[in-house]
Parts: structure tokens; sequence; C-alpha cells
């Protein structure tokens, strides 16, 4: 298992062809120590660890691994299915044409679907496809503390988590001074 940069995880996500609807999540507060944890699964990518931690308003750093190939049974169960939270991995837009295209393009969908019956993920998944989300999906997060699933998740795979948490303490004691200047 290679640890790499957070943002290197969600670069290989963005750059993955395969089925963009297909990925589901859990997230939540670090057992211990300051951040998130976050599981991205795919079913045929794998699922990738990240964790991450807030350096300030504006700046988020972390670290994280691929941590299983592909979601087998034991580990596809503990990813949240149709009907949870959504989340979705979005690229930036390039230029002021681009943006101007997107906008358009999302236009056409909101107003279609204020036009129309309805559903919640019928309209989040209208938004993705007009953004050409590479990642989007299903996700379980606790932003107040951790789901049942992650702890599930953090057994199944506890030398990455140890290593990972180890990685992340480093990060954050180089970069975070402690005490009052």
């Amino acid at each position: 298992m290679r640890v790499r940069d957070w943002q290197d995880i969600l670069a290989d996500v963005v750059e993955n062809d395969r089925d963009p609807d297909g990925w589901r999540a859990v997230g939540g507060d670090r057992a211990t120590g300051i951040g998130e944890d976050l599981y991205l699964g795919h079913p045929s990518v794998g699922v990738y660890q990240l964790k991450t931690y807030a350096k300030n308003p504006f700046e988020v750093q972390g670290v994280g691994a691929e941590v299983a190939r592909n979601l087998d049974d034991e580990i596809e169960p503990l990813f949240p299915e149709k009907g949870a939270g959504r989340f979705g991995v979005q690229q930036p837009v390039e230029d002021q044409r681009e943006a101007r295209e997107k906008a358009n393009q999302l236009e056409a969908v909101v107003q279609e679907h204020a036009q129309s019956s309805t559903s919640p993920d019928a309209l989040f998944e209208d938004l993705m496809d007009a953004l050409d989300s590479p990642a989007y999906g299903p996700m379980e997060f606790d932003a107040d503390g951790r789901p049942d699933a992650m702890d599930d998740l953090t057994d199944t795979f506890e030398e990455a988590e140890e290593l990972l948490d180890a990685e992340l303490e480093d990060l954050i004691d180089e970069n975070v001074g402690r005490g009052f200047y």
C-alpha cells in the first residue's frame, strides 16, 4: 500500500473512466485526533481511504491510499445504497466559455425539474450529468461523529488505518504550531 497526498487520490478518482454514478462513500470524524476520515468505493475500481484535516479555513491537507482493489461481498454492504445522502466530485471549469456553458446546462436542468414532478435523486443525477461529474453517488456522513459503517471499515482495513493515522499525525505535527505566540 502506497500512502499519497489526498488530492492525488481524488485525481485518481477523477481520471477514472468507469461509470461515474457507481461510487459510494462513508465519512465522518477521525476516531482519534483532529480531522476527518473518508472511504470512497466503486465496485470495479476499489476502495480508497482518505484522512484530512483543515490546516486553516482555506487549506485542507491529508493523506490517502488505495486499500482494496474491488468491493467484495464483505466490504460492499458497509457502503450506503441509494436513498442515503449524496456526494459528487467536481473538476473546476477551465475558462469563462466553459463556465457559461455549464451554467446554461444547469439552468436548463433546474427549469426542466421545476416544471415537472421529479424526485430529489433524479434532480441530483441530472445535475451531476450536466456538470459532467467524474464521480458521484450515495454517501453516509456524520459531521459530528462517525457512522457505524465507518468503524466496521476501520476494523476491516486496520493496517491501513494505523499507517494513515501515523502519516496524518506527522503531517499535522509538521504543519501546525502548538501553543500561543
